[in-house]
């Protein structure tokens, strides 16, 4: 009992011990391998055991973890890692999070934290204003991109349904009108996850095709409608391709879906969404606003910590009336309000509006601007860096952060040209990056070609971080080589 009973000095000892800690591992961040040079047995063996008997000192347990733990942790919050569109923490909004936690006001309720309901209000209202959207679009907080659409593609489940006289809240989907949806064959997993939870079958999609970068293509589309026009259709867009960053032309996607009597179109912008913010990327999000939904995630290139999903709503009715729940006991708002939990699937949940609100106010319009255009400029001189080399390829069109390379070993393979030696040797050279530890960045299959997968998204991320990481990654692909016995390019 006494272990937790703390006086507040003893508290704030605890706090500053555990900010010198945080503070420790964020100044190693530039210098520290980007991979993990533990094995899950040695964590089990430093963080595992039984179960204490007895309680120890706070102080030596936060010691011991942050010790413990160090070796397992990858350095994703650092500026050479280009994995999985992760960014790192703003300060403001990595403090704006502590402080959250110390606050610990549960963000379902107006009631339980009025200052954590208005500062998601606050947000909302400025990133709706930041990608050029409806005004009045209702906006909900989640725990990532899944949720999000998931919360999306709700409401225009329920939209779709209510205008042919069917309450799935109330009476589900036994026995409702079928409908149909429609996704691009390079749809992200995230979106069929989110359909299989919504009860509409991952297997059960109408595929649209793509072109060579990923996107939908408007004909294609035109002539899967036409063969579901007469039943309630879901169409799912994306903007930011996960392996290549490009966008679906909303324009055309736009106009044929408003050709349905009963359409609802949705985009999955997890990253790309955040061009809209920047004047030389908004031309790749022309149409967005124009329709009913949309996904976002300001974990990845706003930067701010984990966990911060988004999903905005044009139709904040539909919004509400797939999200709301109630309790005899939860307290009524009458002098308007907002009460979070109306708005996601969740009731008790952290405050992740506060360091979503703290990171736009340190950066501002143009802050924010400057670190997405600055991310995808890092990713063209990535991209500059390797294309030359013999024997390398970048098979996408580097329009937003994203790149894909693929190598092929010496001796004259194409390595844009589908090859089993070249897929191997792709992924030989990914495993070396990863284990040389100067940056870190996954594998992919595109197209059928395995390749490596360049994320730029952290805002910490210098010139001279690209540079020593093209380097690495040259190094590597010529290691690679030599261990096959074969000359270096």
């Amino acid at each position: 009992m006494a272990r937790y009973r703390m006086a507040m000095d003893d508290r704030a000892r605890l706090l500053n011990q555990t900010a010198a800690l945080a503070a420790d591992f964020l100044r190693g961040l530039p210098e520290r391998p980007v991979r993990a040079s533990a094995t899950r047995d040695e964590l089990l063996a430093a963080m595992g055991g039984p179960l204490p008997e007895h309680g120890e000192a706070p102080g030596e347990v936060v010691a011991d973890l942050a010790r413990a733990a160090d070796p397992g942790l990858v350095a994703s919050a650092g500026p050479r890692y280009f994995g999985f569109v992760i960014g790192g923490s703003l300060p403001a909004a990595l403090a704006a999070d502590w402080l959250t936690s110390a606050w610990d006001n549960n963000a379902g309720l107006y009631a339980i934290g009025p200052s954590a309901s208005v500062a998601e209000e606050v947000a909302a209202g400025w990133l709706i204003d930041l990608f050029g959207l409806p005004a009045g679009s209702s906006v909900g907080f989640s725990t990532g991109a899944t949720m999000a659409s998931f919360t999306a593609l709700a409401a225009g489940r329920h939209r779709v349904l209510e205008r042919l006289g069917w309450n799935v809240e109330d009476d589900g989907l036994q026995g409702a009108p079928e409908i149909a949806v429609v996704v691009g064959a390079e749809a992200h997993v995230t979106i069929h996850v989110s359909l299989q939870m919504l009860g509409l079958g991952r297997s059960r999609v109408h595929r649209v095709a793509a072109d060579e970068q990923g996107r939908m293509r408007p004909d294609a589309l035109r002539a899967t409608l036409a063969e579901v026009r007469d039943r309630p259709v879901l169409v799912c867009a994306q903007s930011g391709n996960v392996n290549t960053g490009a966008f679906d032309p909303l324009p055309e996607i736009v106009a044929v879906v408003r050709e349905l009597a009963n359409g609802w179109l949705h985009v999955d912008g997890a990253f790309g969404l955040w061009a809209a913010t920047a004047p030389t990327l908004r031309h790749l999000t022309a149409g967005l606003a124009d329709a009913d939904s949309w996904t976002t995630d300001a974990h990845k290139w706003l930067n701010v910590p984990y966990d911060s999903g988004i999903a905005i709503v044009r139709d904040a009715a539909a919004h509400h009336a797939a999200m709301t729940l109630g309790a005899a006991y939860y307290v009524e708002t009458a002098g308007g309000e907002r009460d979070p939990y109306n708005w996601v699937a969740e009731s008790s949940r952290q405050a992740r509006g506060f360091a979503i609100y703290a990171a736009l106010r340190s950066l501002g319009r143009d802050g924010l601007a400057a670190m997405i255009e600055r991310g995808c400029a890092l990713a063209r001189r990535m991209a500059d860096g390797l294309r030359d080399d013999p024997g390398v390829a970048i098979l996408n069109d580097v329009v937003l952060n994203q790149v894909l390379v693929r190598f092929a070993p010496p001796g004259g393979a194409d390595p844009t040209a589908p090859d089993p030696d070249v897929d191997a040797f792709t992924r030989e050279v990914i495993a070396a990056v990863q284990a040389d530890g100067t940056c870190w960045l996954g594998g992919t299959t595109w197209h059928g070609m395995a390749a490596m997968r360049i994320s730029v998204s952290n805002w910490s991320t210098t010139e001279a971080d690209a540079d020593l990481s093209v380097t690495a990654i040259r190094r590597c692909r010529d290691n690679v080589a030599a261990s096959r016995g074969e000359p270096s390019p």
